[in-house]
């Protein structure tokens, strides 16, 4: 099913419990380091956390990222693929990569750039070799964009989507991957205009819980469904709070969240108490030269149920 509005959101959402042996955190995941890091233009386009004048340091992106994929493995195994040069800012794999339990989704990007990185034979190799899932592929399609887990935040513990449309995701896009996902529950709702994924304003914490920032979204009675929906168990966000990635975290374990230091130097003492009273742990990596690119932590990890 696929919903539009908050109230049939709600009462879809409330006839859905959870699934039976679904789990609500990633088994593993993987990421795709940086090779030659660089700002592609073409990205910059349409994401406003982008700024072309800046200059980047390919080496301290690299050793961030290999800091970032050590501090992970603390909560489940973690692979990363080698960098790839003629894709400089591929460091963002969950938006062209993802999973559902037995099937890699790969996705359809709107940008050149970001198309090129889609056709990498040694991830869709991996996972069709080693793993044995069989493979989606959406990147062939003419139809649609759909930016995988940047445009849909899935609760997978219940097998419900949340799709921000914008520029990187469109309706044939959550179409596409409703059905892919094999979701069970689709909201589609509206980004406000210039936010570009849905996982900057919006993360769920091992379906418990959301980080929220209401400003992303272009009707702001999404937001108050969405939180009323986890029983009010939402980390409401500030713009500034935002631009700084608090919103894009993630959970690879049942009691810890992620997201960059500069992120979590951005959240006031009340929310810190917040999280900790819905027994969760925060688990920080200084990623700001990363977040250059106009991503942050959840953008960098794609995970694998």
């Amino acid at each position: 099913m696929i919903v539009t509005s908050p109230d049939a959101f709600l009462d879809a959402f409330a006839a859905l419990p959870p699934l039976p042996g679904a789990r609500a955190t990633a088994r593993a995941a993987f990421l795709l380091a940086p090779a030659e890091f660089a700002l592609a233009a073409e990205s910059a386009s349409d994401n406003r956390y982008m700024d072309m004048r800046r200059t980047v340091d390919p080496l301290r992106a690299l050793a961030q990222h290999a800091a970032l994929a050590q501090a992970l493995r603390a909560d489940c195994p973690v692979v990363t693929f080698p960098g790839e040069p003629t894709t400089p800012d591929a460091v963002f794999p969950n938006n062209v990569f993802a999973t559902a339990p037995g099937r890699l989704i790969v996705g359809r990007m709107r940008h050149a750039v970001r198309q090129r990185e889609a056709r990498r034979r040694d991830v869709r190799e991996f996972f069709a070799r080693v793993l044995g899932y069989e493979e989606v592929d959406l990147s062939s399609r003419s139809d649609c964009v759909a930016e995988l887990t940047g445009a849909l935040v899935i609760d997978r513990a219940r097998g419900i989507g949340y799709c921000g449309l914008s520029e990187r995701c469109d309706e044939a896009g959550a179409r596409a991957m409703h059905d892919a996902f094999g979701l069970r529950l689709s909201f589609c709702f509206t980004l406000a205009a210039g936010e570009y994924h849905t996982n900057v304003v919006l993360a769920l914490l091992a379906g418990r819980a959301a980080i929220v920032a209401p400003d992303g979204f272009a009707d702001p009675a999404v937001p108050r469904a969405i939180a009323r929906a986890y029983g009010e168990r939402a980390l409401w966000l500030a713009p500034a709070q935002k631009e700084a990635f608090a919103g894009n975290a993630m959970t690879l374990a049942d009691d810890r969240v992620w997201m960059s230091a500069a992120a979590a130097a951005a959240l006031t003492d009340t929310q810190r108490q917040a999280l900790a009273g819905w027994s969760f742990r925060l688990g920080t990596v200084e990623l700001d030269e990363i977040e250059k690119a106009g991503g942050s932590l959840r953008c960098c990890v794609a995970e694998i149920f």
